[in-house]
Formats: C-alpha cells, sequence, structure tokens
C-alpha cells in the first residue's frame, strides 16, 4: 500500500467534514418528523416518504464518504458502509410501515394504507423506488462480493422487492395505468416489470441463501411465497401462463422444502 501523504489526509479531513455536516443535519431532521408524527398522525404516511427519500440521500453521503476514504487515503471506510447498510434499512422500514411489508397477500389486505398516499403519483412512485434499488446496488457494489454481509443483503433486497410492489395501487395500475392513452402508462409498465424481475430475484436469492449458506426451512418458505408474490402479480396481470409457471415452481420447491424437512427430523431421531 502506498505511503498516505499529509496533502491527502488534510483534504479526506476537509471534505469529510463537508458531509458529515450534512449527515448531522439530516439526523436531526429525521428525529424532528419522528417527532412530529408522535404528536399528530395525520398525514403520517406522506411524513414517513419524506424519510424514506431523506434516508436515501443520508445513505449516499455515508457512501460518498467511503468513496473518498479509497480515492484519497487508499482504504474502504467500513463505518461508512455500516452507516450506510443501516441507513438502508430504515429507509425499507419507513416505507414498510407506509404501504405494508405484506409479501403474498392480496391487494384488499393493504390497500388501505395505500390508499392512504393515494395523492401521490405513479410517476413519483416509481422514482422513488429506483432511487432506493440504485442505493441498494450501490452499496452492495461498494461492499465487494467477498463481504460477511452476502446473505444479509438477500433479506435488504427481498424487502425492497415486497415495498416495490406494495407501494403501487394495483387497482389502478391493471386498469388504466396499463392503458396506452393513460399519462402513467410507461412508469406503470416499467415498475410492473420491475416488481416481477424483484419478486423472482428474491425467490431465487433466498433459495441459494437456504442452499449454500443456512439450511434453514424459515428462508426456503421465503423463497416460495415471493414465487406465489410474483404468481399473484401475473394472475392481477391477466398473465395466465406466467401465472402457471410460476405455481409450478412453487409447488416443486415446496415439495423439496417439505422432503429436506423430513430429512433433517428423522437425522434427529
Amino acid at each position: 500500500m502506498a505511503k498516505v501523504t499529509d496533502e491527502a489526509r488534510h483534504e479526506y479531513t476537509e471534505q469529510i467534514s463537508h458531509y458529515q455536516q450534512q449527515i448531522d443535519a439530516l439526523l436531526i431532521r429525521e428525529k424532528n418528523m419522528l417527532l412530529m408524527i408522535e404528536k399528530d398522525s395525520v398525514g403520517a404516511s406522506y411524513k414517513r416518504l419524506m424519510l424514506t427519500d431523506e434516508m436515501l440521500f443520508l445513505s449516499t453521503l455515508h457512501m460518498a464518504k467511503h468513496a473518498l476514504s479509497v480515492s484519497l487515503l487508499g482504504v474502504k471506510n467500513e463505518d461508512a458502509l455500516n452507516d450506510s447498510r443501516k441507513t438502508l434499512y430504515k429507509a425499507v422500514i419507513y416505507l414498510e410501515e407506509v404501504v405494508s411489508n405484506s409479501i403474498d397477500a392480496a391487494y384488499s389486505e393493504y390497500e388501505d394504507k395505500v390508499d392512504e398516499i393515494k395523492n401521490v403519483p405513479q410517476s413519483k412512485r416509481y422514482y422513488l423506488i429506483r432511487k432506493l434499488g440504485l442505493a441498494i446496488r450501490l452499496l452492495v457494489d461498494a461492499y465487494g462480493d467477498n463481504t460477511k454481509w452476502r446473505w444479509t443483503f438477500v433479506e435488504l433486497e427481498a424487502r425492497f422487492a415486497t415495498v416495490a410492489k406494495n407501494i403501487l395501487d394495483l387497482k389502478v395500475a391493471s386498469k388504466n395505468g396499463l392503458d396506452p392513452r393513460s399519462a402513467d402508462y410507461d412508469d406503470t409498465v416499467y415498475h410492473l416489470r420491475l416488481v416481477k424481475k424483484l419478486l423472482q430475484q428474491a425467490a431465487d436469492r433466498y433459495r441459494e441463501k437456504y442452499e449454500l449458506s443456512t439450511g434453514r426451512i424459515d428462508d426456503f418458505r421465503l423463497a416460495i411465497q415471493y414465487l406465489l408474490a410474483l404468481r399473484r402479480i401475473h394472475i392481477i396481470l391477466n398473465e395466465r401462463n406466467e401465472a402457471e409457471e410460476a405455481k409450478k415452481k412453487a409447488d416443486i420447491w415446496k415439495d423439496k422444502m417439505e422432503q429436506d424437512h423430513r430429512k433433517n427430523e428423522a437425522k434427529k431421531k
């Protein structure tokens, strides 16, 4: 490793202080916003959407600190990466509080939550989801392939898939949103396409986690839930062949899971 010059250290300290000032200000804003929600629940869902957006910005500031450390000092800033990871979890949690964390649930079961943000245009919903997805991808890339958090990211990405699905007004999306004459047509189509990709990815990643890491039936069960959630989206969109394929795959996985469970129980006896 090349020796870090005093000039590089000085520049790092100056620039990092600028980022830290913004971070501190955002943390104060978050605290004040949560106090407002606690005192008055009116408009709480909109306030939490604002918190989600601000947590994404906060996460990028932490990643900027890491990038600065790499470029000027030649070393990773693990503390900054961990702060970024924790902040992204907060962003997802705030969004879950708005639209629920239900994976494979009928839209009617959480429709009342989505209705509370009915004034948020589809374009802004899709934009927020894209920003969250980009932030997660940048963080995963910054950690690298050999990180100890590899399997933890399976959960983060899966929870992202869930809120990406749940923030959609599926009644509007499956009708007016898919009318080529609708102003929301492009955003709705791209959002739905992204949701289907994310749900399939979440299923595959949880299956991979089960096979290569934990061997926990809970992980396999989550993989199946994400497949069934994907099937539900296909049904809503009247994509019958795709829905049937998802069902067949889920059935095969369920059989495999039950066989593995029986084998594990037999070994315990």
